[in-house]
């Protein structure tokens, strides 16, 4: 139990780091949540500082997901503190519960006041190690939603929304076998549900009209 509690606390470690604000304050001397929407994640410093600083931003993101599930999950060893019923291996398992608690330590960061980012970046890393080819039907997704409406938020939640649906219909309608489909599904759900969670306010406003459309050129600081 000790070395799964360590995994988990490391993992949420590493998805606690505050890379947007890092980038932020090393680049331009700001605080990101100061400006722009106030978020800390790499879409508000793509729209602050430009896309450069944002893209660098999501791909460091994302690789803390990576990090936790290929570098932090491979401490464990031996048998599992608990009887694992999924049909996974148990280091899977131990995979999935590494790169959720980097997910949660993104969104809610330690060195930050508990107030991170939206997770999806994250997410992505981790999941691109568990479902490569759902997640990559994610990302074209995500990037024909974010050419046509310029909305990083809907092509966030649209490409989120489309993992599930994906596995469903990989498994149900073309007949892939889905290694622990049962077990993943939920699992993704429960992701998909969070990531949606943390969108709540973009919702409300594109909803409205006032969410910032995506501009690839950077704003003019004060």
């Amino acid at each position: 139990m000790f070395l799964l509690a360590t995994i988990i606390v490391l993992s949420y470690l590493i998805g606690s780091i505050p890379t947007s604000i890092i980038v932020s304050k090393a680049s331009r001397g700001i605080d990101i949540r100061k400006h722009g929407s106030g978020n800390a994640g790499g879409t508000n410093v793509m729209r602050v500082l430009g896309w450069k600083h944002g893209v660098f931003v999501i791909l460091l993101d994302a690789f803390k997901g990576v990090l936790a599930v290929v570098v932090v999950a491979r401490l464990h060893y031996g048998s599992m503190p608990f009887q694992n019923i999924t049909p996974f291996d148990d280091f899977t398992l131990v995979q999935i519960i590494a790169g959720i608690s980097a997910v949660i330590g993104h969104v809610w960061t330690i060195f930050a006041g508990f107030k991170g980012g939206k997770g999806i970046a994250t997410a992505l890393g981790m999941l691109l190690m568990i479902i490569t080819v759902d997640m990559l039907i994610a990302i074209g997704v995500f990037i024909i939603v974010v050419s046509i409406s310029r909305y990083v938020s809907l092509g966030s939640l649209i490409g989120t929304i489309s993992v599930p649906f994906s596995l469903v219909v990989r498994e149900n309608i073309f007949n892939v076998d889905i290694p622990g489909y049962n077990t993943i599904l939920p699992f993704i759900i429960a992701v998909s549900l969070l990531i949606i969670y943390t969108h709540r306010k973009n919702v409300i406003r594109i909803l409205n009209g006032s969410e910032n459309k995506l501009s690839f050129k950077k704003k003019q600081l004060s």
